[in-house]
């Protein structure tokens, strides 16, 4: 059965309605879990945010690892980023951290948008003339690539009118729609922007701040302690070919396929979430301090005992003790000797 939505045609089956009917489950049951895991949340929370902030950016082409976004929002000195890829990553942190601070307050408008724009390449110096303002020139959704090649996937909506007129009504069209399922609502609206590329730059990664700040809005509140952008970087061959393959049939596109590859991407990390929470069977196995110790050990291989008393604010005695029990258990090991101890998670 197809239907409609927005200016787009969905086929509506039993695979989509399972799809969605798994993620809403999990979803349902999140509050209990929340509460129950208390401090090692707080620390997946952490190691998702900074794999999200390295992942968004290397879809785009940023060089960083993980470990180099870690050091570097760590040990932040804003009057030493000379370098287009660090500005590039606090940005998407600042905004990254906005949304979660404060993402009740933050409404689904074009100045809002184009002040988290303004906000993502506030330290970027190749972008100052353009920043939290709609294009001047015409566009493409392109593909980066490790070696610093790039393949255009599509075409965009051309600068000034057109994409004044279609950010207009995708904003009034967000706002309106009441009965559309909020999952699919998010994926259309994710899908339309990228497909205006209303911004010179920065459309990639601020589309997908906006589905983070969506879902938080709608009530999926899991999101934040695990990577979305991570699971687009894993399938980066996989979302180009499917915002291709829609785009080749607008403007009045079948939907289908990007919406099973978005709410698909919502499963594969909800189940990631739960494998991280019920890793080793270490919900039932562990105290709320050792599941502290273990998950800050998981987001910073080679860790050493005092920068874990540090960061837990634990007497260093009582992380010692803790540690060995871990070691014992069979879920960390030790690495060096003496002084430059640290663990990692087997």
């Amino acid at each position: 059965m197809k239907e409609s939505v927005y200016h787009f045609q969905l086929q509506i089956d039993w695979r989509l309605i399972n799809l969605i009917s798994e993620i809403d489950r999990f979803d349902a049951h999140w509050t209990a879990m929340e509460r129950k895991e208390g401090q090692s949340l707080k620390e997946l929370k952490s190691m998702a945010t900074v794999r999200s902030v390295g992942a968004s950016n290397r879809i785009e082409g940023n060089r960083m690892s993980n470990e180099e976004v870690d050091v570097l929002l760590q040990q932040l000195d804003l009057t030493k980023l000379t370098d287009r890829d660090a500005q590039e990553v606090v940005g998407y942190f600042e905004v990254m951290d906005l949304i979660s601070e404060s993402y009740p307050n933050i409404a689904i408008t074009e100045s809002q948008l184009k002040g988290l724009h303004h906000r993502l390449l506030k330290y970027s110096d190749k972008d100052q003339w353009h920043k939290g303002d709609y294009k001047q020139h015409n566009n493409a959704v392109e593909a980066s690539f490790a070696d610093g090649s790039k393949q255009i996937i599509f075409q965009t909506t051309e600068a000034g009118f057109a994409t004044h007129d279609a950010m207009r009504a995708l904003f009034h069209w967000y706002q309106a729609e009441t009965e559309v399922h909020a999952l699919i609502k998010i994926a259309a609206f994710v899908y339309e922007f990228l497909s205006i590329h209303p911004f010179q730059d920065g459309n990639g990664r601020l589309s997908r701040l906006m589905s983070t700040l969506l879902l938080l809005q709608t009530g999926y509140k899991w999101i934040e302690y695990v990577s979305f952008e991570h699971e687009i970087e894993h399938r980066k061959n996989e979302y180009y070919q499917v915002l291709r393959s829609c785009q080749a049939q607008r403007p009045h596109e079948d939907l289908s396929s990007w919406i099973h590859f978005f709410l698909h991407c919502l499963r594969n990390i909800q189940q990631q979430l739960l494998q991280k929470l019920h890793q080793s069977g270490i919900e039932t196995q562990l105290s709320p301090k050792e599941k502290a110790i273990y998950f800050l050990i998981q987001s910073r291989p080679n860790i050493q005992s005092g920068e874990m008393a540090e960061k837990l604010n634990m007497p260093l005695p009582t992380v010692k003790r803790l540690l060995a029990d871990l070691s014992s258990k069979g879920l960390i090991e030790k690495q060096g000797i003496g002084r430059g101890v640290s663990y990692v998670v087997k």
